[in-house]
């Protein structure tokens, strides 16, 4: 067993990643990816998590892409890390409030929360 207190500093304080995963159109689980279509696509709305997060003043952040997560039934969907906390988003205010509340404050967002059993 390694001793935790021999981990080396986090390189990022949060390390958010959003699912971008895209399955052909009409496939019975769906996709991240097209649940996001309405607000422009998983890209763009990673972009917009970056550029809010620098407005908030949000400093040693990540914001990346990811393969499929394995959630499509409940996406778009994002994970935070080091916490491994999961939620839903369904607009840009959702992904402002995940900001400011979760990375910013250390707190979090309820009515966005999945929990583990969720599927």
């Amino acid at each position: 067993m390694s001793d935790a207190t021999a981990d080396p500093p986090l390189f990022y304080s949060s390390h958010i990643f959003f699912c971008n995963n895209q399955r052909a159109e009409g496939h019975p689980r769906g996709s991240c990816n097209a649940r996001a279509a309405a607000l422009g696509g998983v890209e763009k709305l990673r972009g917009y998590a970056r550029e809010k997060a620098r407005q908030l003043g949000i400093e040693n952040i990540r914001c990346n892409g990811a393969g499929c997560l394995d959630r499509c039934e409940l996406g778009p969907n994002l994970v935070i890390y080091p916490e491994g906390v999961w939620y839903r988003y369904e607009t840009t205010s959702d992904i402002d409030e995940i900001l400011e509340t979760h990375v910013k404050n250390g707190g979090r967002v309820q009515r966005l929360l999945l929990q583990p059993d969720q599927k």
